[in-house]
């Protein structure tokens, strides 16, 4: 498994692309997860520069429907092979009818995604984790689709469910996480306050070797809203250099 950092959490840093890719090399990631680019042919150069990998980018839908030939051919010229919807609103998932129009919706995309050689997975927060028939409208998404996902562990487990049954049930539909930490909160958005790793109440270890023991090829690391976005660049590196395996390293 290697391991990258999401690139909106050093958004504000306010550095162009390329120099983001720098920071995540120097901070020891394997790989980013871009957000938006800027100048494609100078984070091109960084990435060849470095050595890092670009595993994914995180597309809006409206963008990804409105014009998907352009969209694959930004992030395929970066060597990106996974698009990833970032984000759906509430209504999407709020009954039975809603999560199934959103199946339909993500199917129409993937089967879109697949004719151009490209992987589509979702992004969950904790919003599709509501019950829906007596179920959580994220396991009727997987139910009625064939979409694959990029579990986010931490608002899971803010959700109140386990993040490390999510990666089991999901394993072979979960080639991408997002390894976040947060301390649960009923009172914070989403139920948590997202922390440094290590810092909150996410069983990092237990993630980690359920990730290891299922199909996911890249841990992602990301906080919403770091109050010092280079440090955490700089702190998750070096987290993650303590939790990788001897195949890891």
């Amino acid at each position: 498994m290697n391991f990258g950092i999401q690139l909106y959490s050093l958004r504000d840093l306010d550095e162009p692309t390329a120099a983001l890719v720098r920071r995540a090399a120097d901070a020891g990631f394997d790989g980013v997860e871009f957000a938006g680019v800027d100048d494609a042919a100078a984070v091109r150069a960084a990435l060849d520069e470095t050595g890092v990998g670009a595993p994914a980018a995180h597309v809006p839908i409206e963008e990804l429907e409105a014009d998907l030939d352009a969209v694959c051919e930004r992030y395929g010229a970066l060597g990106v092979e996974t698009l990833v919807v970032p984000f759906l609103p509430p209504e999407a998932f709020a009954d039975a009818d809603a999560v199934d129009e959103t199946a339909r919706r993500l199917d129409d995309l993937t089967a879109k995604c697949d004719e151009r050689g490209v992987r589509l997975l979702y992004h969950n927060h904790d919003h599709e984790l509501v019950t829906v028939e007596g179920e959580p409208a994220l396991d009727r998404l997987a139910e009625e689709s064939g979409i694959g996902f990029e579990l986010d562990l931490a608002w899971i487990l803010t959700a109140g469910y386990d993040p490390v049954a999510y990666l089991d049930r999901y394993a072979d539909r979960t080639p991408v996480v997002h390894l976040k930490d947060v301390v649960v909160d009923a009172d914070a958005k989403r139920g948590g306050r997202p922390v440094h790793l290590g810092e909150g109440d996410l069983d990092v270890e237990r993630c980690l070797a359920a990730a290891r023991e299922g199909f996911v090829e890249w841990a992602v690391a990301e906080h919403d809203f770091p109050e010092d976005p280079a440090a955490f660049c700089r702190d998750a590196g070096e987290f993650v250099a303590a939790h990788r395996t001897d195949e890891e390293t």
